[in-house]
């Protein structure tokens, strides 16, 4: 069966890379990737940049840090261990590693004065060497076979460089070009269009279509994020990090039990 992970409109009726009766989608620790996996990404990195934010500023930063860090670590033991993939707490871990993600990556470049240019260009870098290592030792990138413990310890490694890079990506366009938080958000989104276009097209694969959507999802959502929840003198409305990490954590929930009922509906049809 052909699998398509290239980005979609977000959406219920968006086509995924497998239907529910497919042995190597049902065996993957990964959600299938349809319309409403794209849709909770976005909210989870949105999530993520103002909780990290907002956590930051109420609690001492330190313990902050190392808190969200241990979360982070607990939670991932616990999805390694489990033999299927649990939406909900695949999820939690992907909003952990946004939110540890974020303080990392501040903390680079407040603390250790590390410019977002830099950053960037390294993180890019250990991705591709992370991407080659994995596709040498397992022969592919393919989320569908995401079975095993070593090939989803390359799967969460790549998605922890994925959310640094994207953290760096969306803090350079947005600080140091100073675009802006609004006219960046609105960027990436014109970017991740492009691998849609290009898996349409077929200039790209499916995989590679994947991975390109995957980076860009996190200073997309941040971005639009950070816009509605910094001030006037960030460039944002001023809606205040702990509102909209609260609104978004809704939404998320939300966009979760709309893609667990389009799952059953499916799920349905097929067995009929």
């Amino acid at each position: 069966m052909a699998h398509s992970y290239a980005p979609t409109a977000p959406g219920p009726a968006a086509p995924g890379p497998a239907a529910p009766g497919d042995v190597r989608a049902a065996a993957s620790k990964v959600p299938v990737v349809d319309g409403w996996f794209w849709v909770v990404k976005v909210l989870t990195t949105g999530m993520g940049e103002t909780l990290s934010d907002f956590l930051a500023k109420t609690f001492d930063p330190v313990l902050a840090v190392a808190a969200a860090g241990l979360l982070l670590a607990l939670t991932l033991v616990v999805q390694l261990r489990t033999r299927r993939c649990v939406p909900g707490l695949y999820w939690a871990v992907v909003v952990l590693v946004s939110v540890f993600g974020t303080m990392v990556a501040d903390v680079a470049h407040v603390a250790l004065g590390v410019p977002y240019v830099l950053s960037a260009g390294a993180l890019a870098a250990a991705l591709a060497g992370l991407f080659l290592l994995w596709h040498l030792v397992e022969g592919s990138l393919a989320i569908d076979r995401v079975t095993g413990l070593r090939r989803e310890l390359f799967y969460w490694a790549a998605v922890l460089l994925t959310f640094a890079l994207g953290t760096a990506l969306g803090d350079l366009t947005a600080a140091t070009l100073d675009l802006g938080y609004l006219v960046a958000g609105l960027g990436f989104a014109v970017l991740i269009a492009v691998p849609a276009v290009a898996a349409r097209a077929r200039w790209v694969g499916p995989v590679a279509g994947f991975w390109w959507a995957y980076v860009l999802t996190r200073p997309l959502g941040a971005s639009f994020a950070d816009w509605l929840g910094v001030g006037a003198d960030r460039g944002g409305i001023g809606l205040g990090t702990g509102p909209v990490s609260l609104a978004l954590a809704v939404l998320m929930a939300v966009a979760l039990a709309l893609s667990a009922r389009t799952r059953r509906r499916t799920a349905g049809l097929v067995a009929h």
